[in-house]
C-alpha cells in the first residue's frame, strides 16, 4: 500500500496554517492535486502558491467545514476539477483551553465539538461517495486528548474522543469497501500563532502559548501523517512516550492522570 500521492487528488480541511498547510505542502512536493478547504481564503491562496511551485496542483475553495453545504461544495469542486477523490484529510480544528467550573459558556462547548467533531463528519459525509469509487483513504487528524483526559480541555478532548467513536464505526461500515481510515494521535506541534484557540468565554487565547519546549515541529507531524496514510494505517500515536503513556493508562491510569495534571499545570492559568 505505499508509493507516491502524485496525481492523487487529495482534500484538505484546515489548509490555511499549521499541520494542514505542512500536509499541503508535503504532497504538492509528490505532485498531488489538491484542494485546499478553509475559512481563511487569503491564507488559502499563499499555501496554493507555494504547492504549485512545489510541483503539485492546488485549489482555493473557502470551507467553514460546520456548514454541511460549504462540505458539500467542497466535494463537489474537487470531483469536478480533478475527475475523482483520492485521500480526504480532516484536519480542520479549534483547540480550547479553561479549568472547567461549571462557569464556562456554555457555547464554547458547543462550538468546539461543531468545528471538531461535526466538522470531520460534514466532511466525510460529502467526500465518500467519492472516495468509495476510488477505494481511497480518510486521514482524521485527532490527539492524544482523543485517547486519555488531558485537564484544562475538557471541551477539545470531549470532541476528540468523539472523532475516535464515530471513525473507529465508520471503518467497520467500510471494511468491504476498500476505504481505509487512519487516525492520527500527534501530542503537543509547533502549529503557529495564527491557530485558533478560545478560552471559557470564548474569545481568543495565544494558542502557541500553551505549547511545550520540546513540541513536536509541524512538519514532522504532517510527514508522520502522510507515511501512515501512505500505509493505510488504523491509527498512529507519534512519539516513542506517547505510546508508552498508552500503555501504562491500561496498566496504572492514576499515574497517567497525575502526569497529565503535572504537564497541563504550568499552562493552565496562561
Amino acid at each position: 500500500m505505499s508509493g507516491s500521492f502524485a496525481d492523487h487528488a487529495i482534500i484538505i480541511t484546515g489548509a490555511s496554517d499549521g499541520i494542514g498547510a505542512e500536509i499541503a505542502r508535503q504532497l504538492a512536493d509528490e505532485g498531488a492535486w489538491l484542494a485546499l478547504g478553509a475559512r481563511r481564503g487569503h491564507e488559502l491562496d499563499l499555501v496554493a502558491q507555494d504547492c504549485i511551485a512545489r510541483g503539485g496542483r492546488a485549489l482555493v475553495i473557502p470551507t467553514d467545514v460546520t456548514d454541511r453545504t460549504q462540505c458539500d461544495h467542497l466535494a463537489a469542486r474537487t470531483l469536478e476539477s480533478y475527475g475523482k477523490i483520492d485521500v480526504l484529510i480532516c484536519n480542520a480544528g479549534l483547540r480550547a483551553h479553561f479549568a472547567f467550573d461549571g462557569k464556562a459558556d456554555p457555547a464554547v462547548f458547543d462550538r468546539v465539538m461543531r468545528v471538531n467533531y461535526l466538522g470531520a463528519v460534514n466532511s466525510a459525509g460529502a467526500a465518500l461517495p467519492g472516495l468509495r469509487q476510488s477505494r481511497g483513504r480518510v486521514g482524521v487528524m485527532s490527539s492524544l486528548a482523543g485517547k486519555t483526559g488531558v485537564p484544562y480541555r475538557t471541551a477539545y478532548a470531549a470532541s476528540k474522543h468523539a472523532l475516535h467513536g464515530f471513525f473507529d464505526s465508520l471503518r467497520i461500515e467500510l471494511a468491504d469497501s476498500g476505504v481505509s481510515v487512519t487516525l492520527v494521535c500527534p501530542g503537543f506541534v509547533h502549529t503557529g500563532p495564527r491557530v485558533e484557540a478560545i478560552g471559557a468565554d470564548g474569545e481568543p487565547i495565544d494558542a502557541e502559548a500553551l505549547v511545550r519546549p520540546d513540541a513536536m515541529p509541524a512538519a514532522a507531524c504532517a510527514r508522520g501523517t502522510i507515511d501512515a496514510l501512505r500505509r493505510r494505517r488504523r491509527e498512529v500515536v507519534m512519539t516513542p512516550n506517547s505510546r508508552l503513556m498508552q500503555v501504562m493508562k491500561a496498566l496504572a491510569p492514576s499515574l497517567v492522570d497525575r502526569r497529565a495534571e503535572r504537564t497541563m499545570r504550568r499552562t493552565a492559568h496562561s
